[in-house]
């Protein structure tokens, strides 16, 4: 395969084995996974199709180059001697980020200045302009990874974050980001013929993200932009040829998907974030309280975010996770449920023993997603026969 280049998808801790999957569905090949990132290889088109695709993907990232600095002034020299003109118009606008790990360049904001201050001059003296930054939407975001004194350079053919899909017009008050959401639903292993359901869907993204992959309908369609489109290079025909393929890709979902709550004010967001991506007709909600929830027949998936604590706090957490796990075994017979939580003390509480772990990060916060299969008459465990600590 010719004009094919390396890549790095950027993701969450515990999404990596997900994302490698996508990467593979899309014709990604010599696909490695590492902590929080995928490499591979592909063509243009892979790495359009990648920014689209590709649910549990933060950023991708295309490298330039790889270099040693010993000292400062290297990191400056070697950034001025990359063509950047071959890449972005002087009349463009620029952002950096940076990261710096154990390096004689101690600052990463420092880094992002220096890398600026380069790029800027060498239009200035080639050009007589300078490019302009803009550290919110730029024409051209790049990548520094300082690690010892190898520095990787690379542009983030993203743009923002994929998270940000673009139909999630509100959020409530313990948002999970889509990317999380989206992965969570992949690892449950839901088979999309089955029936879907959130009984905690706060501001609704698992049962958008639901929606979205029962219907093969990309992250990336609702977004207005991606940073690709501005690159000199951008091949408008083929990204338009991959967006009406993911069109006649797009499929029909025969099950429910539903969203319940027991606040109004989260139904009303979750409803209104639906209706943006026009996913309100696939999805139901209602404003009920959990241990009310009575799921449609035929088994399926349950996936709930309870509050864990920390920006929700419940009046009693534990009498909360009973309460969980009470209604799990009364109404959810046929189900597999996933609960993901920070607070491994509680999900003992849930009363039922786990058949998967799994380690995943709600921003900061280390979580388990814990699995829990609901037969008929199969009955709880003391909270401590089983452990959450793995």
């Amino acid at each position: 395969m010719t004009n094919q280049f390396s890549m790095l998808a950027k993701t969450m801790t515990g999404l990596e084995e997900v994302l490698a999957n996508e990467l593979h569905d899309i014709g990604a090949t010599e696909i490695e996974l590492s902590n929080r990132a995928v490499s591979f290889k592909g063509d243009t088109a892979v790495m359009y199709k990648a920014n689209y695709w590709c649910r549990t993907a933060l950023h991708i990232l295309k490298p330039v180059c790889s270099f040693y600095i010993r000292r400062e002034e290297d990191l400056y020299k070697k950034i001025y001697d990359i063509k950047w003109e071959e890449i972005i118009s002087s009349k463009g606008t620029i952002a950096v980020d940076a990261t710096v790990n154990a390096s004689v360049m101690t600052h990463s904001h420092y880094v992002s200045l220096k890398t600026k201050d380069a790029i800027v001059d060498r239009f200035r003296d080639m050009e007589n302009i300078r490019p302009n930054v803009d550290t919110e939407n730029p024409d051209l975001r790049i990548n520094i990874h300082l690690f010892k004194n190898l520095c990787n350079v690379s542009l983030d053919s993203s743009g923002y974050s994929l998270h940000k899909r673009g139909y999630r017009i509100k959020t409530g008050a313990a948002p999970i980001s889509e990317v999380l959401a989206a992965g969570i639903i992949l690892l449950s292993d839901w088979d999309k013929k089955s029936n879907f359901i959130d009984p905690m869907c706060g501001s609704g993204t698992f049962v958008c993200e639901a929606a979205l992959i029962a219907n093969n309908i990309p992250p990336g369609y609702y977004r207005k932009s991606f940073g690709f489109e501005k690159w000199i290079d951008f091949d408008k025909q083929l990204w338009e040829n991959i967006k009406t393929e993911a069109l006649s890709l797009q499929t029909d979902f025969e099950n429910e998907i539903i969203g319940s709550d027991i606040s109004r004010e989260s139904i009303e967001i979750a409803t209104e974030n639906a209706k943006a991506a026009k996913l309100h007709k696939d999805i139901v909600f209602q404003h009920i309280s959990f241990e009310k929830q009575i799921p449609p027949e035929g088994g399926g998936v349950m996936i709930c975010n309870p509050p864990y604590g920390e920006r929700i706090v419940p009046d009693d957490i534990i009498k909360l996770y009973q309460e969980i796990g009470n209604g799990l075994k009364k109404n959810f017979k046929g189900y597999n449920a996933w609960i993901i939580s920070s607070d491994l003390t509680a999900l003992k509480f849930i009363g039922l023993k786990p058949t998967r772990k799994i380690t995943l990060f709600n921003g900061p916060l280390e979580c388990r997603l814990a699995k829990f299969e609901i037969y008929d008459g199969s009955k709880k465990a003391s909270k401590h026969d089983y452990s959450l600590d793995q």
